[in-house]
């Protein structure tokens, strides 16, 4: 055996058996290690956890990419696009791309026998990939869209279902203000807009609730046929396009790579613009992420130097015969570098447990809940990657072994005889 690793193992046996000074301290810097682990566990599985959730909800209504008409304004009703089966082939040939879905948008007032409320209608076509939206579905069922007729299903969310006091099947009313191009000879023959009152009737077919209130609070979804009809636009016309992607890290990369692609006719847009105000939210909780573990870090390496600064003053008489014996200052600084890796694995499998565990358990039972209104989630969301718990321990264990060698240094000042005379 070692000999190094031989005197270390005694030195922990002998601390375990005996109340010597060291002993508490030892538990409080194994303590230490661990909560500074399973901190950073818990910190890292949520706040990835959290940005996945939110990201994942915000794209379930605005998709990663959106390309409309060129156009500077910046109404909810843009100016619609004819549909081009050569842009969608050119887009869809992206690596990135997953799907591709026509839409347009609609402002509205819908309005019951009792109660009226202001929407945003968002038509979709028979492309609209149901499988963002459809966990979200409490009641009923997702619209059914026919190429050869107009549906008059509208999908609506559980807060305006509640406000409004709807239910399945039950008919409402919506009522639109649309722009018409009327032609009158006093302009010398000259189109001009006017804006022309309308009513729709619908049947509520679905209802959806996603907890994110900036949009369940007034987005409907209906037949895009309807918003076409309303707008006085061809069959073939419609508001834009949208683009999801199969890696969301490569947002701004496949955003810069398609807008050479649409070119000048139209604009694409990322949701990080369009949703600017959430993702500069969620970039606070990564740099408030970022401080939480760089102090658990921090925190596990202090408890470190102080077990073993401790270990070394306590074992001065050890060093001291060691070094009359002939011991180098090499082997004894191994022997204290074996120390501090048997209490650096215990913490970490015990910061490991505790992690690992908590997160398990609020994966599986939601026991720590949210407020849908303020965080857009109902409960703490988990994210455990095996990266990211490979990553936390590696870093702890780099970090603290480094920092053991500060209290190591004292060694080379201890003399035997001096170390003998101390005992």
């Amino acid at each position: 055996m070692n000999f190094s690793r031989y005197i270390a193992k005694r030195v922990l046996n002998q601390g375990q058996q005996q109340k010597n000074i060291s002993s508490p301290i030892v538990r409080i810097g194994i303590i230490g290690i661990a909560l500074g682990v399973a901190v950073m566990i818990i910190t890292l599985a949520v706040v990835t956890g959290f940005q996945q959730q939110i990201i994942h909800k915000i794209t379930t209504f605005t998709s990663h990419l959106q390309i409309n008409d060129y156009d500077p304004n910046q109404s909810l009703e843009p100016n619609p696009i004819v549909f081009d089966n050569e842009l969608l082939k050119n887009i869809s040939s992206s690596s990135n791309v997953k799907h591709i879905q026509s839409f347009a948008t609609k402002n509205g007032i819908l309005k019951t026998k009792t109660e009226n409320e202001g929407i945003v209608l968002k038509g979709i076509s028979s492309d609209y990939d149901w499988s963002y939206l459809q966990p979200y579905l409490v009641e009923g069922k997702v619209l059914t869209i026919h190429k050869d007729s107009v549906s008059k299903e509208i999908f609506i969310s559980q807060t305006l279902a509640n406000k409004l006091h709807l239910k399945l099947n039950q008919k409402l009313l919506v009522y639109f203000m649309t722009k018409k191009k009327l032609d009158d000879t006093t302009f010398n023959g000259k189109n001009y807009i006017d804006y022309e009152p309308r009513v729709k009737d619908f049947y509520v077919k679905g209802i959806y609730n996603t907890g994110f209130s900036d949009f369940d609070k007034n987005l409907v979804f209906v037949d895009l046929k309807q918003i076409q009809k309303l707008n006085y636009w061809k069959d073939n016309e419609v508001a834009g396009y949208e683009v999801y992607l199969n890696d969301f890290n490569l947002l701004d990369l496949s955003l810069e790579n398609l807008n050479d692609v649409i070119g000048y006719n139209y604009t694409i847009t990322s949701v990080k613009q369009l949703q600017s105000s959430i993702f500069s939210w969620l970039e606070m909780i990564d740099i408030n992420a970022v401080i939480i573990i760089t102090l658990m870090v921090l925190v596990a390496a202090i408890n470190m130097i102080s077990a073993l600064l401790i270990l070394i003053l306590e074992r001065t008489n050890l060093i001291g015969i060691l070094k009359a014996l002939g011991l180098a200052n090499e082997s004894v600084r191994k022997i204290f570098f074996y120390v501090s890796l048997q209490l650096l694995i215990k913490g970490l499998f015990f910061g490991n447990l505790i992690g690992i565990g908590f997160c398990l358990l609020q994966s599986h039972f939601k026991f720590a809940t949210l407020n849908p209104e303020t965080y857009y989630l109902d409960a703490v969301p988990i994210n455990l990657s095996i990266i990211h718990l490979l990553l936390i321990n590696l870093g702890t264990i780099i970090t603290c072994l480094l920092m053991m060698f500060l209290p190591t240094l004292i060694l080379n000042k201890i003399t035997p005889i001096k170390a003998i005379r101390f005992s």
